[in-house]
């Protein structure tokens, strides 16, 4: 394992919290940890071993500590986990990662000592959701089924639906149409929170001892009509709305989708995006009550603001 280094000139870990990260090569995960040096946190940022992305080389330039290890070795995590007040999980992936991987992570953390855990969701709130809805999400509620047996204080972040997905990889916002599609009740309140502020937050969170079970932030809330005057707004062209049947048609169309396409271990294919939309279109997954208040020097980024970076 790689030696442990703050990478702060004149300072050392024990002047300074200690976060452990997983999943800090993505996007979120660097995010939160440029917020969380920001913050005055020692950032030990985990990564495989012969790792030499690029990404590895920016979490270095920030001024996080890379630490190699084997994501398959409790022992490894165990001894990088030695001393930190947190255990931050960005991860991405299928069952073996979001339920195994985040296992041997938390079991890691356990062992060490470390007093808190914040695991892999930042999405709607899936608790609420019968099992089935959504595959990406039904692996999370497993996880944290058993995150809720562990000797560790948890906190999740729930942050409803990326609102960078809007310009252009969620099927929402159509720009060449000049519409917004939806299903459903055009009144249907959702929530969005850009990737940014939901690192920012979840850094303040993981250096905040306080903190509950479950944390809900929402950049926006908004119907598919409050979408439709940001998108309007931030193009300085009229979006009209196109509606394309009731929810149902959505679920039956998921359920073509499946049928159709062969099995494949992609985290994220076509159904699978559909199904966090059939989510959201229902309502069920609706956060409340939200936490943005929770650390006021967030400040938290509107739908027409992402809209506007659309070229």
């Amino acid at each position: 394992m790689a030696e442990l280094r703050t990478n702060q000139p004149g300072t050392t870990a024990a002047e300074k919290p200690i976060i452990v990260l997983a999943g800090s090569t993505g996007d979120l995960g660097r995010l939160i940890a440029k917020y969380l040096l920001a913050r005055g946190a020692v950032v030990r940022a985990l990564v495989r071993k012969g790792n030499t992305k690029p990404e590895v080389q920016a979490l270095r330039e920030l001024g996080a500590s890379v630490v190699e290890v084997d994501f398959n070795s409790v022992i490894e995590l165990t001894q990088v986990c030695a001393g930190a007040v947190c255990v931050v999980s960005a991860l991405s992936g299928l069952r073996d990662v979001i339920f195994d991987t985040q296992k041997r992570l938390l079991d890691a953390a356990v062992v060490a000592g470390v007093p808190r855990f914040i695991p892999s969701d930042y999405s709607i709130d899936y608790t609420k959701l019968a099992n089935g809805s959504n595959r990406n999400l039904d692996l999370r509620r497993e996880f944290n089924q058993r995150l809720d047996q562990a000797p560790i204080t948890a906190t999740s972040v729930l942050n409803g639906m990326f609102t960078d997905l809007l310009t252009g990889q969620a099927p929402v916002v159509l720009f060449s149409l000049k519409r917004v599609m939806y299903y459903g009740d055009a009144d249907q309140p959702m929530d969005f929170t850009t990737t940014d502020n939901t690192a920012e937050f979840t850094a303040a969170a993981a250096l905040d001892p306080t903190t509950p079970r479950y944390l809900r932030v929402a950049g926006e809330v908004a119907t598919i009509r409050g979408v439709q005057k940001a998108a309007s707004e931030a193009t300085g062209q009229q979006f009209g709305l196109l509606r394309v049947g009731g929810v149902w048609v959505l679920g039956a169309m998921i359920k073509a989708t499946k049928a159709l396409m062969p099995p494949s271990d992609d985290v994220f294919p076509p159904w699978q995006g559909m199904q966090y939309m059939h989510n959201m279109f229902t309502g069920l997954p609706k956060l409340q009550p939200l936490d943005n208040a929770r650390y006021p020097d967030i400040r938290w980024t509107p739908i027409r603001e992402v809209l506007a970076t659309r070229k």
